[in-house]
């Protein structure tokens, strides 16, 4: 059972992109931590496994389908996630990505990109924040990348909206700031999750070299940066990019 003295005990959180990768280990986190975790992947039965995790480690969360690029579908699902009571903790993780050299991308892959990864974050944030500030102690967490920051030939679109997280999260730490909501980012640099987990050995060389810890990140490294920002020990940090990335962009 959940230690009912954990940090995270009572409040309710949403996390989005959660049938796997770095969202499932976000959510059985904070879960771990007492939280009660309304898991959003984009079809049914796509946090089942999640839930399952999340049982095991003696938490509790339940399960939705929506497209967050979809405003029908983020009514919707706000709708179903308020009628259980106000989440106070929200991380925005859901992303694709569309890869392509700058000159080839097509309109159509830079806007599925970014509707998905800033304007589904931006629409999530925006129908739930009024009911977070009504809540205790209300965080809102963008999961971003370090690509955000450094940029990365041949992912002009992912990295536009991933840079886009950090003017929307700062724009929020300062005028929710007074209402005590915070607004921060989570950067993860390379992180083996099934993403990077068919990259050439070689590829894999090139990024281990640049590491300053010489190993790839886990999806258990970045979960446990959310749920400090999730926590009391995180409330005085807002409008902040925590970089984690091995020391890859030192």
């Amino acid at each position: 059972m959940t230690n009912p003295n954990a940090p995270l005990t009572g409040r309710r959180a949403v996390v989005t992109g959660a049938s796997r990768g770095i969202g499932r280990a976000i959510a059985v986190e904070l879960a771990r931590g007492g939280a009660h975790v309304l898991c959003v992947s984009t079809r049914a039965g796509g946090c089942d496994d999640t839930l399952r995790e999340i049982a095991a480690a003696g938490g509790s969360g339940e399960a939705f389908a929506a497209d967050v690029s979809n405003p029908d579908a983020i009514a919707a699902l706000v709708d179903k996630i308020v009628s259980g009571g106000a989440p106070s903790i929200l991380v925005n993780n859901a992303g694709v990505t569309k890869d392509g050299s700058f000159l080839r991308m097509t309109a159509a892959d830079f806007d599925q990109t970014v509707n998905v990864n800033l304007r589904g974050a931006f629409l999530l944030s925006q129908a739930l924040i009024r009911s977070m500030t009504k809540a205790p102690s209300p965080r809102i967490v963008f999961v971003g990348s370090v690509v955000g920051l450094t940029g990365n030939a041949g992912q002009a679109n992912y990295a536009a909206s991933k840079a886009g997280l950090v003017g929307l999260a700062r724009s929020i730490a300062k005028e929710f700031g007074s209402r005590g909501l915070t607004a921060n980012v989570v950067a993860p640099g390379f992180i083996e999750t099934d993403m990077t987990a068919n990259l050439p050995e070689k590829v894999r060389e090139q990024i281990l070299a640049s590491v300053a810890l010489r190993r790839l990140g886990t999806p258990a490294d970045v979960a446990a940066v959310v749920a400090f920002l999730a926590s009391d020990a995180g409330a005085y940090v807002t409008g902040q990019v925590l970089v984690v990335d091995g020391g890859m962009t030192i």
